[in-house]
């Protein structure tokens, strides 16, 4: 049972006759009145227990983006119910303006609706159904919570799909289909064309130009079909916020961008997250499938309180290589995590693969390297400066060993990625 607001005033305006006739039995008669009119109203309400919710939702959608749930109603029983349904959901589902009321006589059906706009990745889960059956007065109202299982799967939000176009636009020019032509080490023959000031006197074909009598160059472009392996970690360190989200969102952002543009290079890709074990793979998909089970694969990561193991990233590797490929390990560029986990074992990585270590920088950070107005903001900077310049530290080393750093703002991070991996295509280092 639930009193409603109704009850609440009435009973406040019972304090008129109190105050006109102050005597005992003024109070016991409001009283009486005002619980026979609550008994009425449970009498004749409709019960709850005759209504049956059915759920239905989206299977997934993009993190921020809105989503409808649809609430069925069906009252199984002879009487009028009015309701107040309450389409309960857990916080991070973000559930707006959640509370209906609906009036559905005996026998027959009504659907409400909820927008749903998640906060968070994975499965967000629906909670009880929470109906209020309310009587003809509006005094009280017979209420029960009955389940209605659903879920809603947030992938996502790959807001760095905005960048595609012009990366795209820049592997068109690399692959020949525009006006630019490259040529580098390990890159594709193409086809022959008239020498043009500019030109790369070593891509002169000097057979072809004695058979002709014109000067002609070979054109080429970058091979194909090569491996790109993408290693998300999901430890301890991927939890730490940057700005308003988890580094682990940033990484996911950037595997998702190179995903797409590799994809679109005609490289086929993989995708592992990783912490002390392999929580998450993608693996033998291709094509127009990729992202959406990319999206589907990597919802479900969360990062854990773990230190990541890096031997057991090698082995991971190497049992899913056999020949030269790219990989990319997203990861932050901790200094005493590089030195004492990465170092030792980066250079069985590189003697058979080219390397990328692609790190999301804390925008906090580098606020407050420029903040220094103050004593206490001077030793903030000299104390992140410090940080700074042992990141860069641990960078010269990993570089040393083979391995191309990208450190950048979570923002930047996936289209930096990209540019990285379209100069090692350019020059023929995939």
């Amino acid at each position: 049972m639930a009193l409603t607001r109704r009850a609440v005033v009435v009973a406040a305006v019972g304090i008129v006759p109190v105050l006109l006739v102050p005597r005992v039995a003024t109070v016991l008669a409001w009283l009486a009145l005002l619980v026979l009119g609550v008994v009425i109203d449970l009498v004749a309400a409709a019960s709850p227990r005759d209504i049956r919710p059915v759920r239905q939702v989206p299977h997934s959608v993009r993190l921020g983006e809105p989503a409808t749930a649809v609430l069925t109603l069906t009252n199984t029983g002879r009487r009028t119910a009015r309701l107040l349904a309450r389409d309960a959901w857990v916080p991070s589902a973000g559930a707006q303006a959640n509370r209906h009321r609906v009036r559905i006589p005996g026998g027959e059906s009504r659907r409400v609706r909820t927008v749903l706009v998640p906060t968070r990745r994975g499965d967000r889960e629906a909670d009880l159904v929470t109906l209020r059956s309310h009587g003809p007065l509006g005094l009280a109202a017979r209420q029960r919570s009955l389940p209605a299982p659903a879920r809603l799967r947030v992938l996502p939000a790959f807001s760095s799909r905005r960048h595609l176009p012009s990366r795209l636009a820049r592997l068109r020019e690399m692959d020949g289909r525009a006006a630019v032509q490259v040529r580098g080490e390990g890159t594709e023959f193409d086809s022959l064309r008239e020498y043009v000031i500019g030109d790369d006197v070593r891509a002169i074909d000097w057979r072809a130009t004695a058979r002709g009598g014109d000067v002609v160059v070979r054109t080429w472009r970058p091979e194909r079909d090569r491996r790109v392996f993408i290693v998300i970690d999901c430890s301890r360190l991927s939890a730490a916020r940057l700005g308003d989200a988890p580094r682990l969102e940033a990484q996911i952002e950037a595997a998702l961008l190179l995903a797409a543009l590799a994809s679109r290079a005609g490289d086929r890709v993989e995708v592992v997250a990783v912490d002390s074990a392999v929580r998450a793979r993608v693996t033998g998909v291709q094509g127009p499938r990729l992202m959406s089970m990319l999206a589907e694969g990597l919802s479900q990561v969360e990062a854990s309180l773990v230190q990541i193991s890096w031997p057991a990233v090698t082995q991971t590797v190497r049992d899913a290589l056999s020949q030269r490929a790219l990989v990319v390990l997203l990861t932050a560029l901790d200094t005493s995590a590089v030195l004492a986990d990465l170092l030792p074992v980066v250079g069985t990585l590189t003697r058979d693969h080219q390397v990328v270590l692609a790190s999301a920088a804390d925008p906090e950070a580098e606020e407050i390297r420029t903040r220094r107005a103050t004593s206490e903001e001077i030793f903030d900077a000299a104390a992140a400066e410090r940080a700074a310049l042992e990141r860069s530290a641990a960078a010269v080393r990993l570089r040393r060993r083979g391995v191309e750093v990208v450190e950048a703002l979570p923002d930047d991070l996936p289209p930096a990625l990209t540019d990285t991996y379209l100069a090692l295509k350019a020059a023929g280092r995939l």
